[in-house]
């Protein structure tokens, strides 16, 4: 469940908020700031949103983290995406499948 927006971290790029798929964040009466958690509910865990910031500034939790508190799970925001290599200065892994090399050639 989405858990963080980190209003420091967070540039107002809403690319979060166009990603999620059942609509979690507003950004009414927002200008230029982050979005807020508006519907928690009805997040499904799919981490889009936090795979698509691209200033690790959301942190998504897989289980809810009784007694967290806000500080102990800030630091948590962005680390599911360096764990799937999607993080700042990691190199794409898709070069390395062996599909991708024949389809570069193929086109």
């Amino acid at each position: 469940m989405i858990e963080i927006v980190d209003t420091e971290r967070c540039t107002g790029c809403d690319i979060c908020v166009r990603v999620c798929p059942t609509n979690v964040f507003d950004t009414s009466g927002v200008a230029d700031g982050a979005p807020s958690i508006a519907r928690q509910d009805d997040c499904q865990t799919c981490f889009m949103c936090e795979l698509y910031c691209p200033e690790d500034a959301l942190y998504v939790a897989p289980r809810t983290i009784a007694g967290a508190g806000g500080d102990a799970v800030a630091t948590l925001a962005g680390s599911y995406r360096q764990a799937i290599g999607w993080g700042r200065g990691q190199r794409s892994s898709a070069a390395d499948d062996a599909s991708y090399e024949l389809l570069s050639r193929a086109h």
